[in-house]
């Protein structure tokens, strides 16, 4: 049985949040941090609790750290060692099995994020300005008065119009397909997957396989927790549009163009499913906008292209193993809109994204290297995913179509790298076990 009680929010909700702030700190001092993780705790709601209060709830708290994060909290050594290789070496030192390399290598990320002395992230998320305006008070009130903890830099967020729903600046509908665990009590969505066993996300329970082993030690530490993949993605909103206006003929080219980089329309109507024309009510229907596959309805990507970015990060019935592939995603924009038909304004916006699973290199890793950043993904030969793959200007993108196929050469970035991180994401009570650690009787 999942111990929702126990569960940070994050992993089994998702909060109607339309702003808010992710601050990145370091701890100067391990009194510091545990000061600052003391205040801090009681503020973070479990799955229970977010559940419960939902609908008059106005802000939502997540805390997670790296394991330079843990160590600078006085979690013993032989404890940070039982972590896997790939969390204990950070996101930026496995640069280039992620495919960040060039303008999105660790050397020109920002905020502080390639660095050791990032700890610890805080998600502070809102309902309303108002809210999120008092959040960041509050905050920055704790970082004052308490010594040894301090901010290295922070990102506002905030949703983006001109649409009612979640999107990107691109203009995509989000939150569209994600997995469902076992004992969630939510159902899936047609075409979205049986529910998966709960160990694919947290730590402490069976996954696909049954019984895992080699947990983060001791218990109390690991039990409930998970890991997040931090992505901030810069979109280049100017560059995209002036690329579909450059190779499109009409305003409804442009659109289906944009459809087949990302494999949905903007709607988030999926073009399997709606492969000439956009339909806003399918895109909108959770029950009717992930019920297909591509094996059967769209095997050669007449419809949606094999390399599309929807297709990519989600193959479904034409990969192998795609249950042990599976990840949550949960985030936010950042930055105004850009509005239609106004010129580059050099402005940085874009996504900043957690990717949520119980193994780095199974599910997060493997997605960046084989799916995202494979050139040979689907036998193409010379592409990588339109979208957030890695684009140097000399890769393609290809539109199969009876006769013949188009082919866009030297596709520019859409969107570039701007940091990343690796987290560890405790469970409530091993919240409160990193708060006591050096205390008389905590180990």
């Amino acid at each position: 049985m999942l111990e929702f009680d126990d569960i940070q929010h994050i992993l089994l909700t998702r909060t109607p949040a339309l702003t808010g702030r992710y601050e990145f700190l370091t701890f100067d001092t391990p009194q510091g941090g545990r000061a600052w993780l003391a205040e801090m705790q009681d503020k973070v709601q479990s799955a229970t609790d977010a559940k419960a209060t939902m609908d008059e709830s106005d802000r939502w708290v997540t805390l997670a750290f790296t394991w330079n994060g843990l160590r600078a909290l006085g979690v013993p050594e032989e404890s940070l060692a039982t972590f896997p290789d790939a969390f204990r070496e950070g996101m930026a030192s496995r640069a280039a099995i992620l495919g960040d390399v060039g303008p999105a290598a660790p050397e020109h990320w920002v905020g502080g994020l390639a660095g050791d002395d990032l700890h610890a992230i805080a998600i502070l998320f809102s309902r309303t300005d108002e809210q999120n305006a008092k959040s960041i008070a509050a905050h920055d009130d704790l970082l004052a008065r308490t010594d040894g903890v301090r901010s290295l830099s922070y990102l506002d967020l905030n949703a983006t119009p001109p649409f009612n729903y979640a999107h990107d600046h691109f203009g995509f509908r989000d939150r569209l397909s994600q997995p469902v665990m076992k004992g969630s009590g939510e159902e899936p969505t047609p075409g979205s997957g049986d529910p998966l066993a709960p160990g694919e996300f947290i730590l402490g329970y069976d996954d696909e396989n049954g019984p895992v082993v080699d947990l983060p030690q001791p218990e109390v530490l690991s039990r409930n927790g998970s890991y997040m993949a931090y992505r901030r993605l810069e979109e280049h909103v100017a560059v995209f549009r002036e690329y579909l206006r450059q190779n499109a003929d009409s305003p409804e080219g442009e659109e289906l163009l944009a459809a087949k980089f990302m494999g949905r329309w903007r709607s988030g109507a999926p073009l399997v499913l709606a492969p000439d024309k956009d339909d806003p009510e399918l895109g909108a229907d959770p029950m009717r906008n992930n019920d297909f596959n591509y094996k059967e309805e769209d095997p050669f990507g007449y419809a949606c292209p094999l390399g599309a970015h929807a297709r990519r990060l989600n193959p479904r019935d034409t990969a192998h193993y795609m249950n042990r592939r599976r990840m949550i995603r949960r985030g936010a924009t950042y930055g105004p809109a850009l509005p239609d038909g106004a010129p580059d304004d050099g402005v940085d916006r874009g996504i900043a994204a957690f990717i949520i699973c119980a193994d780095l290199v199974r599910q997060f890793e493997f997605a960046q290297n084989v799916w995202i950043n494979d050139k040979a993904f689907h036998e193409l030969g010379n592409e990588h995913d339109p979208i957030c793959g890695t684009q140097d200007g000399t890769l393609d993108f290809t539109i199969p179509k009876r006769p013949i196929r188009k082919i866009h050469k030297g596709l520019p970035a859409f969107t570039t790298l701007r940091g990343g991180a690796y987290f560890f994401l405790p469970g409530l009570t091993a919240l409160r076990y990193l708060s006591t650690l050096g205390q008389q009787g905590a180990s």
